[in-house]
């Protein structure tokens, strides 16, 4: 009786450079040969390079992370991967050397005023905000109930029981919208634990419903609107963020600025009336 030989197909083992290639080439959703085409190199080699029939030299490494727009950070850990130094550094903002962004941001954030605003790394931690944010924050929260001796984090502070989100007039609008949010940038720092464990915290909070974390099945609002209501202040706001341009330093290219807005005139001066003196505040009530 003929002995029949069976085959199966199986997946190619990928290097360790080439399994990220992969994972980022997926989440950009590139294919082989659009990665190759963009990169001006053949899809030959890329194959070659993922499956580690081929080693990539350091500069083929940095021309495929700058066609994927891959963050500083990730950028080291593909040179990394494929045996090489890092290129990047990530330097702490409390450095001497850093002390002309701090001025940098302190500027930025001051020129902001009456409005808040604030600065956060890419795990949501306030690094330094105006004062403007905290006139607003001191009437809504006793920050020591949110985050004890932890380091302050805006969505531990929107989330938290004690936190702001009693006093989020529209929550069933504005909570559902933020966890997308951090879902979808937890997603995008691949692997990390800390952002995970944020995710992981916010959603056991009581009262978070735990559909809000299933996989979007529509794009998210482009505005929502804040609305922050206790006592006196009724207010409505809106955000941007901007992040520094061009930067070559890993902490840099992480901070970002969220700036709010009053989205009404009401708000508007109800804001200006909170950072004028008493007396000037009484005289234009």
């Amino acid at each position: 009786m003929p002995i029949l030989a069976t085959m199966t197909m199986r997946e190619p083992v990928l290097s360790p450079v080439g399994a990220l290639i992969r994972h980022w080439r997926a989440s950009r959703h590139l294919s082989q040969l659009d990665l190759a085409l963009d990169a001006e190199v053949s899809a030959r080699h890329l194959s070659f390079i993922e499956t580690g029939r081929s080693v990539p030299s350091r500069a083929m490494i940095l021309r495929l992370a700058e066609v994927l727009e891959l963050p500083l950070r990730d950028r080291n850990a593909m040179l990394e991967a494929a045996g090489y130094a890092r290129m990047f550094r990530e330097t702490p903002l409390g450095a001497p050397e850093m002390a002309h962004i701090r001025k940098v941001l302190e500027f930025i954030l001051e020129r902001h005023e009456p409005f808040g605003a604030v600065a956060l790394d890419r795990h949501w931690n306030i690094v330094m905000s105006n004062q403007a944010l905290q006139r607003i924050l001191a009437g809504l929260v006793d920050p020591s109930r949110v985050w004890g001796d932890g380091e302050p984090n805006l969505m531990r502070l929107t989330f938290h029981p004690h936190g702001i989100r009693p006093w989020i007039a529209n929550w069933d609008e504005v909570g559902p919208s933020l966890v997308a949010r951090l879902r979808r940038e937890a997603g995008e720092l691949n692997d990390d634990p800390k952002a995970a464990q944020i995710l992981s915290e916010i959603m056991s909070y009581p009262g978070i419903p735990a559909a809000w974390n299933e996989r979007d099945t529509a794009l998210p609002p482009l505005l929502i609107p804040v609305h922050l209501r206790k006592d006196d202040l009724d207010v409505r706001l809106f955000s941007t963020i901007t992040s520094l341009g061009t930067a070559q330093d890993i902490t840099l290219q992480e901070l970002r600025i969220e700036a709010f807005f009053p989205a009404d005139e009401i708000s508007e001066r109800q804001l200006r009336s909170l950072a004028a003196p008493a007396g000037e505040a009484s005289q234009n009530d």
